[in-house]
């Protein structure tokens, strides 16, 4: 991190932390079931980050796009942190390739919001996305307030490493994502990697770029009452082999590899089949939506429908209770901004299997909390699956220390630093306008 903005911990002496943000999340609502649709991670990240801000006296407004209209034009989330619901386009049936569209509508209705308040009424604006960053950037320079960006993910690295028959990103979110990098204040990145990807496809000023570690709700993911227990509720066979996906099912994702490799290991070991079960948590997604039961269609034709359990998404402590209950999760994602899931079931006292994309080997330590793999190649992923198989009491010691060391990475660690960030744009905006006014 050495080279992107240093953690502020000895500047905060020159400004103050905002009062009250706005925080822009165009495409996906806070509020949505994580797991399906154009839910996921990022719901998660910003339904923590706001919770956490707030409990450090930052008030949080979400802007997003209503996708109901029975729903309220404000809900608050948490003492502290309100999510605003702005009408822009039709209701249902809008794809997030359709959104850019909507942009104009979307920046009206936060503009209609603000006009109501005082000036100054916020002080800084977070946008999450690119579609959030282009209403963001009109935000910020009508206020006269910083402009602080998290890409999550970007079409250049996603371009880089489509699954096979996925879509590519236009060339108009390229565009777009370029446009924000310039006009941002600050660029936050999940990891060192993803700020490097930043500088390296998009020409990102390293001294506005800082990185932060995304988080994992340390309170709700934790081992609690064991494998054994979590297993029971879940009508689970005790002494199953368990790897869990949880997550969209898109070709981003790569599910596919999983079944891939159990297939594998099913035909070399055939007295695995007595042994093993395969949750699948999670609904289409993205492209997968074009085929939404491509992924049971495939399990039948590689003979292993029997053993892969097919579930729709699941509460926050429901799917903590399937992170206990896996073996082993296994991500074998074509990319990852960070890879909430894998810190989540790591926290839940799970080991993981993911591929060594994007910031997945920041949150897994390699052969202490799970094992990285170098590629997709469904061989690979049946050969780590096997050490599972070899030693059944791998999962319990490669639990624990996955346990450890996912308690580095709480979500009140990611606000403050994020307050930081905030703290020293904040900041240099107040010098700027010093030098401008003599």
């Amino acid at each position: 991190m050495s080279q992107y903005v240093p953690l502020l911990a000895q500047r905060l002496g020159r400004g103050r932390r905002p009062r009250r943000i706005a925080m822009l999340s165009v495409h996906t609502s806070p509020l949505h079931q994580p797991g399906t649709g154009d839910a996921g991670g990022m719901n998660v990240y910003i339904v923590e980050l706001a919770r956490q801000l707030a409990a450090l006296g930052i008030e949080v407004e979400i802007f997003t796009r209503a996708t109901r209209g029975a729903r309220e034009p404000s809900v608050e989330l948490t003492p502290g942190v309100l999510v605003r619901h702005v009408d822009a386009g039709p209701y249902e049936g809008l794809s997030k390739e359709e959104l850019p569209a909507q942009l104009c509508a979307f920046t009206h209705g936060v503009m209609r919001a603000w006009a109501r308040h005082r000036p100054g009424y916020y002080d800084l604006v977070h946008s999450h996305y690119w579609l959030s960053g282009h209403v963001g950037w009109l935000a910020a320079q009508r206020w006269g307030v910083p402009l602080v960006h998290a890409m999550h993910t970007m079409a250049k690295v996603k371009n880089a490493a489509l699954a096979a028959g996925d879509t590519p990103e236009p060339a108009a979110r390229v565009i777009g994502e370029t446009q924000i990098v310039d006009a941002a204040d600050r660029l936050i990145a999940n990891t060192a990697e993803e700020a490097d990807e930043l500088v390296r496809h998009y020409a990102a000023d390293p001294a506005r770029t800082a990185v932060v570690h995304p988080g994992v709700n340390l309170d709700r993911f934790r081992p609690a009452d064991g494998r054994a227990a979590a297993r029971d509720r879940l009508g689970l066979p005790r002494e199953a082999l368990v790897p869990l996906f949880a997550g969209r099912i898109q070709p981003l994702k790569a599910p596919d590899v999983l079944l891939r490799a159990v297939a594998q290991l099913v035909d070399e070991q055939p007295g695995l089949r007595g042994r093993l079960v395969v949750p699948v948590v999670g609904g289409p997604s993205g492209t997968g939506l074009s085929r939404p039961e491509g992924l049971q269609k495939l399990a039948a034709r590689l003979g292993i429908a029997d053993l892969v359990w097919f579930r729709p998404p699941v509460g926050q402590e429901r799917l903590a209770d399937w992170y206990r209950a896996a073996s082993v999760l296994v991500m074998p994602s074509h990319n990852e901004s960070f890879g909430l899931v894998a810190v989540e079931a790591q926290a839940c006292g799970t080991p993981v299997v993911a591929a060594a994309v994007g910031g997945l080997p920041v949150a897994v330590r390699d052969g202490v909390s799970g094992f990285l793999a170098a590629g997709h190649d469904p061989a690979e992923y049946a050969r780590a699956l096997r050490r599972f198989v070899d030693d059944p009491g791998l999962p319990e010691r490669m639990g624990a220390a996955a346990a450890r060391h996912a308690r580095g990475f709480g979500w009140n660690t990611a606000a403050a630093a994020t307050a930081e960030v905030y703290t020293e744009v904040l900041a240099e905006r107040r010098g700027r306008l010093r030098s401008a006014h003599g």
